[in-house]
């Protein structure tokens, strides 16, 4: 009998995970269907509307042909060669902004003497746009590859700095006040409380200053550059590729959806403690 008890109580079990596991299944297939109907649906849109003559397909030609120049580019290491340019100089830019960025925003957050000199100056900069200062950039330090990763650091660093002195200064009050009534002090209050509770907000200007890196600097390649996509699409225009030009952009948006999710998952690594929106 006791042995009848266990087989039966083992099918249950089985049967319990292989419904939790189909459950499962059908929550992720559901949830792939909601992301990319839109995406598939606007695709198709893409695809049927210059067929038909809704738009000029000289100009914007349908998407299986966009999907063949990319695959031309790919194979002739074209689409490489300018995708492995334009991640390195935006990479370098966008580390060197966490290494400024995160200290200086962290610095100016907590500590008020700080902040009372540096906000002047740091409100001022934050006002010119990256864009702007591109020519100053290009005469002071050439066409080479110093002004495109300094200008992407450029970009990248205010988006860091005011999300950080937001995260610091806005840590709650009453966090604060229990760490203080407990003895810590002035660097373990802001180690093991300020620090932790800032990361979700100072996330948020990684992502930003991540997204600020592809624009500016695909831009700065527009202007001046021998390589990388913002070239490739400049190039693939002035000599009528349309199609060539289109698979550049669809490049640059597949590198900020990897970057942008990339982002996602460490935040998600970093924060585990922190409940997200529906827990």
């Amino acid at each position: 009998m006791a042995n009848g008890s266990l087989s039966e109580t083992a099918l249950i079990l089985r049967e319990k995970k292989s419904f939790d596991l189909a459950g499962w299944t059908l929550a992720k297939a559901r949830k792939l269907f909601k992301n990319t109907i839109v995406i598939i649906a606007a695709l198709a849109l893409w695809e049927v509307a210059p067929r038909l003559g809704l738009v000029d397909r000289v100009f914007f030609p349908p998407f299986s042909e966009v999907a063949k120049a990319w695959w031309q580019l790919l194979l002739s290491g074209d689409l490489a060669e300018h995708t492995i340019a334009s991640v390195t100089r935006s990479l370098s830019g966008f580390f060197l902004a966490i290494l400024i960025g995160v200290p200086l925003g962290l610095a100016i957050g907590w500590w008020k003497p700080v902040s009372e000199y540096l906000n002047p100056l740091f409100e001022t900069l934050r006002n010119t746009a990256a864009l702007a200062l591109l020519p100053v950039f290009i005469l002071l330090l050439g066409l080479g590859e110093t002004s495109k990763i300094v200008i992407v650091l450029y970009a990248s660093t205010f988006p860091l700095l005011l999300n950080t002195i937001s995260g610091v200064r806005n840590v709650d009050p009453l966090l604060i006040k229990s760490a203080r009534s407990m003895g810590l002090t002035s660097f373990r209050l802001f180690r093991k409380v300020i620090l932790p509770a800032s990361i979700p907000t100072i996330f948020v200007g990684i992502r930003l200053a991540g997204a600020n890196s592809l624009v500016v600097l695909v831009a700065a390649e527009m202007v001046g550059a021998k390589s990388g996509l913002g070239f490739l699409i400049q190039y693939t225009q002035y000599n009528f590729l349309i199609a060539d030009m289109f698979a550049g952009i669809i490049s640059i948006s597949a590198l900020g959806l990897i970057f942008n999710y990339s982002l996602v998952y460490l935040e998600r690594r970093l924060t585990r403690w922190k409940p997200t929106s529906g827990e």
